[in-house]
């Protein structure tokens, strides 16, 4: 019988985030938070394992004789923001701040940790703390350490708060939860020439503007109206001076997809656009296409097992929403394992900043009932026989 977190054990919980959220560290930089963690879960009774993607880590705790296993990830790195919340914890590290949740997240993590130091189960939890999903791979870093080579686990759970949705809701859908991604740079070069004299050059600044809005067609034209994709140019850098066509112009943008077939596509036909219209503008284009993650997947059994979890915790209800195009490292570890991804609904009343906002701060209110997940989670996978 599982035992949810108790008033003082949450108002500890919340100390742990506004910790963590003063102390904010980006990507493969989590030194502290991961030193935090670790003293944490080793007063607790966990072996914890450091060196997973640099500066990850996993607390790993047996019980009973069982060989079955699970893991539970949690993500520590922080975004290059600047605060603007105006939070009385707001962060001391100028142009760092934790404007995702992943504070709430180790938090989170880390209360269901204490708590089930204390209960009984038969078989082992992993909580593993990831570092870097911000752009950098941190997921991708720990499966090539060797994390499911060297933690045997039958499952692999994550959790993200989504202020999105109602507070307490709970999605967890088959298959297709995130979108895969990648970046891509266009530099564009041509003929620099007076303001003043347009014709003795070749100009980069039309070619590259024809070439962004001829991007919109990939998604209206090149792949079916059923399928998802994105292609979004949000950078466009080139000039100097008011009277002077440049020589050179940068185009930086992201795509999204789900279906591999679609991805492959986006790829050839950014590259074949951008090259027939820097052509046909007496230009050059050269491409720098990086695939970055892949789609987050859900195996459905998994999935079905979060969804019959939430009747069993007070104040969290199944809603059914769209997977999301934004993207998610996690997806690494899912195509390494079965596994299921999920959001926790933590919309405010009032003001509601959304994720990746300077004035974004984590809904401590969230805090419990993602704890009591990870707690459900652990005493239905791991019950005696």
């Amino acid at each position: 019988m599982q035992t949810f977190l108790k008033n003082a054990e949450i108002a500890e919980a919340v100390n742990w985030r506004h910790h963590l959220h003063r102390n904010p560290e980006l990507g493969f930089e989590e030194t502290e938070t991961s030193a935090f963690i670790a003293a944490r879960l080793a007063e607790w009774g966990y072996a914890v394992t450091t060196g997973y993607g640099k500066t990850g880590l996993v607390g790993s705790l047996k019980r009973g004789m069982s060989s079955k296993a699970i893991g539970i990830r949690a993500d520590i790195d922080a975004l290059p923001i600047m605060e603007k919340s105006g939070v009385e914890y707001a962060s001391r590290a100028a142009g760092k701040m934790h404007a995702c949740g992943h504070d709430g997240h180790v938090a989170m993590a880390l209360a269901a940790a204490k708590s089930l130091s204390s209960q009984a189960f038969d078989g082992t939890v992993h909580f593993i703390f990831q570092p870097a999903e911000e752009n950098d791979g941190g997921g991708q870093a720990m499966v090539k350490d060797g994390l499911f080579r060297d933690f045997v686990m039958d499952g692999i759970y994550g959790m993200h708060n989504w202020p999105a949705l109602d507070l307490g809701t709970c999605v967890a859908r088959d298959g297709e939860m995130m979108a895969a991604f990648a970046t891509f740079e266009i530099k564009v070069t041509g003929r620099g020439a007076h303001g003043a004299m347009p014709h003795e050059g070749a100009d980069p600044i039309v070619a590259a503007s024809q070439i962004v809005s001829a991007l919109q067609t990939i998604a209206s034209r090149n792949v079916s109206p059923l399928q998802s994709a994105v292609v979004s140019a949000t950078q466009l850098h080139g000039g100097d001076a008011w009277n002077v066509i440049p020589e050179e112009v940068v185009i930086k943008g992201t795509t999204r997809w789900f279906d591999e077939q679609v991805g492959v596509k986006i790829e050839t036909r950014l590259s074949a656009i951008s090259n027939a219209i820097a052509s046909a503008f007496d230009c050059m284009a050269e491409i720098d296409y990086l695939r970055r993650y892949p789609a987050t997947t859900n195996d459905p059994i998994c999935a079905g097992i979060v969804r019959n979890l939430v009747p069993q915790v007070p104040g969290v209800k199944v809603v059914d929403a769209d997977p999301s195009m934004a993207a998610e490292d996690f997806s690494f570890m899912l195509q390494q394992k079965r596994g299921c991804y999920f959001w926790l609904g933590a919309k405010k009343s009032g003001s509601n900043p959304g994720l990746h906002s300077p004035y974004f701060d984590f809904n401590d209110d969230v805090l419990p009932l993602g704890a009591n997940m990870w707690i459900a989670l652990v005493q239905d996978q791991l019950k005696p026989a």
